[in-house]
């Protein structure tokens, strides 16, 4: 039963996961594809700086949303079938969540980067970090206009908390969040080099409208 509650928790997660919610709202708000401007990334700040506030929000509420309900029906799942004391299913449902937001199965395995996703999967799994992490990381990011700083420190800040809340020993909570945080930091690689260089794209401090208007700093 546990094997099967593994499967099942996985691929639920993983396609609920691979719902890209920037996808989705560019191609309902503009009909285009989000990840032909800007970043090229399909997440919440590319929405932004495309298309403006209102479809960024709907897009940052979408990948969070999805990251905290996979988490709920891993567990439940693992309820259902009398297993939920050997191991909990929302470990395997939040990272399986997070692979399906980076490869998602409907769009071409082209997703975004995790943040939003990840996030929702930490307020079920942690809530107590979940708070700590937000009332750090939204400064900075608020502070410096750079919101791959905010979640790289996040992500960087996050298997730190976990150990000294979770026993300060090595557990499952602390690999789950070791791995967690590795993909993310990984998916930002060439965020962390343009953030060496200085030349990291900065918060927007004016909507910009139109989706032509960022295909000028598109990253190669």
């Amino acid at each position: 039963m546990l094997f099967l509650g593994i499967v099942l928790s996985a691929l639920c997660a993983y396609l609920m996961g691979s719902i890209n919610s920037a996808i989705i709202v560019s191609q309902l708000y503009a009909k285009e594809d989000i990840r032909n401007y800007g970043s090229g990334n399909a997440g919440m700040t590319n929405i932004l700086r495309t298309y403006g506030k209102f479809p960024a929000a709907f897009t940052a509420v979408g990948d969070f949303a999805k990251g905290a309900l996979a988490v709920l029906i891993g567990r439940l799942l693992f309820y259902i079938l009398g297993i939920g004391g050997t191991l909990d299913g929302g470990f395997i449902a939040g990272f399986f969540a997070l692979l399906g937001h980076l490869f998602p199965i409907y769009f071409g395995f082209r997703g975004g980067k995790g943040v939003l996703t990840s996030a929702g999967v930490i307020l079920v799994i942690h809530p107590l970090i979940f708070l700590l992490l937000a009332v750090i990381t939204i400064p900075i990011i608020f502070i410096s206009r750079i919101v791959s700083l905010g979640s790289i420190f996040a992500a960087v800040l996050f298997p730190i908390l976990v150990f000294f809340f979770c026993g300060k020993s090595l557990n499952l909570d602390l690999l789950f969040a070791v791995l967690m945080a590795a993909i993310v930091i990984f998916m930002h690689r060439e965020n962390i080099k343009r953030l060496l260089s200085g030349t990291e794209n900065r918060f927007p401090k004016k909507k910009k409208n139109t989706a032509a208007s960022s295909k000028t700093q598109k990253k190669k």
